[in-house]
């Protein structure tokens, strides 16, 4: 379900959003990475994801943006549940007010090869990093870090991190 803009500006400043993160890996261990085009964390490199939306299953939203970021098929590559994050960001898609909170579902995918193409709706353009470049670049999203950071610790389950700041 999609909502008209001024109800769900209201959305953002009562609630908090529910969102799907993808972390692609490629065979070489790379992770894509979009530079943000909108706000919240406009300019930064960032996984690509999205809102769920109102009725929608979660492995339904999870094909959907899958389809919609990547142009690929859920059942042709599979993926693997990563943890759960809290984003909290002092600006929206609006911009200065309200405030942003997501809650994050984050999946791992792995792919042979990369995507033959990547549409640009969310971010004006794509890139792969290596581990160490995406957690070395200062423009890399510090949301986005904590993908990395938080599943190599012995300590966090995978499947339970909660990271949030």
């Amino acid at each position: 379900m999609f909502l008209d803009s001024t109800t769900f500006k209201q959305v953002i400043g009562a609630t908090p959003l529910v969102s799907i993160d993808l972390v692609v890996r490629d065979s070489d261990n790379n992770i894509l990475l979009g530079k943000r085009a909108n706000k919240p964390a406009q300019g930064y490199w960032f996984v690509p994801g999205g809102r769920i939306r109102k009725s929608e299953a979660i492995s339904c939203a999870l094909q959907r943006l899958l389809l919609q970021e990547l142009e690929l098929d859920l059942g042709e590559i599979g993926s693997r549940f990563f943890g759960v994050y809290e984003h909290f960001y002092e600006d929206c898609m609006f911009g200065a007010q309200p405030d942003t909170h997501y809650v994050v579902l984050a999946f791992e995918i792995s792919l042979q090869g990369h995507p033959k193409s990547l549409p640009c709706e969310q971010h004006s353009e794509y890139r792969w990093f290596s581990e160490g470049e995406l957690l070395a670049d200062p423009v890399v999203h510090t949301h986005t870090k904590w993908y990395l950071e938080m599943n190599a610790r012995a300590d966090v389950p995978l499947s339970g991190a909660l990271r949030s700041e």
